[in-house]
């Protein structure tokens, strides 16, 4: 079992949005920067303006291939 490290979050893009209710930034296996709010459960993606789906979720965690197509 080999270990590695993650990649730095550039913190001047990815700030801290607790005043918003969101905890985090936390950074991915797949180097994805994303906050995660209680409050809808969810993780939230603040390139992209959205929330991410469950399915993309497993992919970040490294818990599957993103080309499957069966989750």
């Amino acid at each position: 079992m080999g270990a590695y490290t993650l990649p730095p979050i550039d913190r001047k893009r990815y700030t801290d949005l607790s005043y918003q209710g969101l905890e985090g930034p936390f950074v991915f296996n797949t180097g994805k920067v994303l906050y995660y709010d209680p409050k809808e459960g969810k993780y939230y993606d603040r390139d992209s303006d959205f929330f991410v789906s469950n399915k993309e979720m497993l992919i970040h965690y490294g818990l599957v291939d993103e080309t499957r197509q069966d989750i």
